[in-house]
């Protein structure tokens, strides 16, 4: 038996009534959203450690950062230390 996915065609017709966005802009601001509450806690620190990295800021920093701006995300993660942020870029 095949698993369906939701469509969520009725959030892409409120879109595309309530904003400027043309139906494919409004599918595929939907996906990028959906994408984006569904990366997982290590996925996160990954990406926004090449973020951060990528702006020139050193570990130190962006191990802080990111220690700060995990507890404001959606889905609260569990608290991680600094040294648990590192273990999941570098392993």
């Amino acid at each position: 038996m095949l698993e369906r996915r939701p469509s969520h065609e009725d959030l892409i017709d409120h879109l595309v009534r309530s904003t400027p966005l043309q139906r494919g802009e409004a599918a595929r601001v939907v996906l990028d959203v959906l994408a984006y509450f569904d990366e997982t806690t290590e996925g996160f620190v990954r990406r926004r450690h090449r973020e951060l990295q990528s702006q020139g800021l050193r570990n130190e920093a962006i191990f802080e950062r990111i220690s700060h701006e995990l507890p404001h995300r959606a889905v609260s993660p569990p608290s991680l230390s600094l040294r648990q942020l590192r273990r999941l870029v570098y392993g």
